[in-house]
């Protein structure tokens, strides 16, 4: 039997999202809220399980009285909030945003983007080939995952769950300024002479791939890949006792990945470098 916690009562907020009344728990933000009436405001930096940074700006929205437009990851729902996720200024915020995006970086392995590309009529080729690019090859120092910062978009999503939110490792960091921004490891050294524990609590928040497992990395070099075809399953690691949860990616009866359920009480996604990689033994057939 499931138990679900009642937690502290929060107080209801009444506001409007698009002309609906809508009502949600008091510290709510703007995009939970919209989630919870089934309105769809894309986003490409928030994360569940990490304080949002308002780094993407794609969730932008309209709200009443502010003189510029609200990221709806971060904003507060407030009690008589007037919303407006599909204005004309939204949209063509979110079509110049994902333009710029698109032609500036890799986001061929980004869930959504393709859509949300077509559903603005997006159009990143309007700034030439010339556009600003990283075009770096990917990293592959290890066996476990690798980087590929050409499709990195400076969500700083990795840098939080390596530091003081979740692993307080801090092996990541953000090198250098503007233009020349990048993630990096302390000195920008391979990973395997980093402070780098390999948790791979980086790879469950990375939203465009730049960061996967080796395992992936191989299978969509080799075109094999296929998502669709993969069965989860989750389960509880055996490796020690403190009740880790893992959901296991199985394709053509093996092991391909291993991530963590976000509402789990007790990872909340992340996992130690056993859970997360340590998986060969269970399909080792020799």
């Amino acid at each position: 039997m499931t138990v679900t916690p009642l937690g502290i009562p929060r107080r209801l907020l009444e506001f409007t999202i698009d002309g609906e009344p809508v009502r949600a728990p008091e510290g709510s933000t703007i995009l939970d809220a919209c989630r919870a009436a089934g309105k769809d405001v894309p986003t490409l930096c928030q994360g569940d399980t990490l304080t949002p940074k308002n780094a993407c700006r794609v969730c932008v929205v309209e709200v009443e009285g502010s003189r510029t437009l609200v990221p709806a990851c971060s904003r507060r729902a407030e009690t008589g909030m007037e919303v407006r996720t599909d204005t004309e200024r939204a949209r063509h915020s979110r079509k110049v945003v994902l333009e710029l995006l698109a032609s500036s970086v890799d986001l061929s392995t980004t869930p959504k983007v393709a859509e949300w590309i077509k559903e603005y009529e997006a159009k990143p080729d309007r700034f030439g080939p010339g556009a600003a690019r990283v075009n770096e090859e990917p990293r592959v120092d290890n066996d476990l995952y690798v980087r590929d910062y050409d499709k990195c978009i400076l969500c700083y999503k990795c840098v939080d769950a390596c530091g003081d939110q979740w692993q307080n490792t801090f092996a990541i960091s953000v090198a250098g300024r503007g233009f020349d921004a990048r993630i990096a490891v302390e000195h920008d050294a391979p990973l395997t002479d980093s402070a780098c524990v390999y948790c791979g609590n980086c790879i469950e928040v990375c939203p465009t791939g730049a960061l996967s497992f080796k395992s992936e990395f191989d299978r969509r070099a080799a075109g094999t890949w296929d998502e669709s075809a993969q069965t989860r399953t989750t389960t509880v690691c055996a490796y020690c006792g403190v009740g880790c949860n893992l959901t296991l990616h199985v394709q053509d009866n093996e092991i391909v990945k291993v991530t963590s359920p976000h509402d789990n009480p007790v990872t909340h996604g992340n996992l130690c470098i056993k859970g997360r990689f340590g998986y060969q033994h269970v399909q080792n057939r020799g």
